[in-house]
């Protein structure tokens, strides 16, 4: 199956670097830096890095997250309920934002 993305693609992020070597330097120590242990365990942030990366559908990241996250020991359903977490806020945002929705609505009708 053709796709625009390619799964091995993302053996290839180290190599952002290649056009712009300073700025991917500062990316990668930033990066390195958010997901050492902290007060949340490498663990946790995984799990918070695979509801992001589905919240974003990012299919490089949900490949790279879902590998992170079973090596560092989370079930099945624990990945699940990490995406069921990511679709609630997604959906929390949408709707919240009917809010201005009613407001425009209001404004003009008035």
């Amino acid at each position: 199956m053709e796709t625009y993305y390619k799964p091995e693609d993302l053996k290839k992020f180290g190599n952002i670097g290649e056009f712009q070597k300073k700025l991917a330097d500062k990316f990668f120590d930033y990066y390195g830096e958010v997901f050492k242990e902290g007060a949340l365990t490498g663990r946790e942030k995984a799990l918070i890095a695979l509801g992001v990366a589905h919240a974003i559908q990012c299919p490089y990241c949900i490949d790279a997250y879902t590998s992170d996250t079973l090596e560092k020991g989370c079930t099945e359903e624990q990945l699940m309920e990490a995406v069921h977490v990511a679709g609630a806020i997604r959906g929390g945002a949408s709707l919240v934002h009917g809010v201005q929705m009613m407001n425009q609505t209001k404004k003009i009708m008035m």
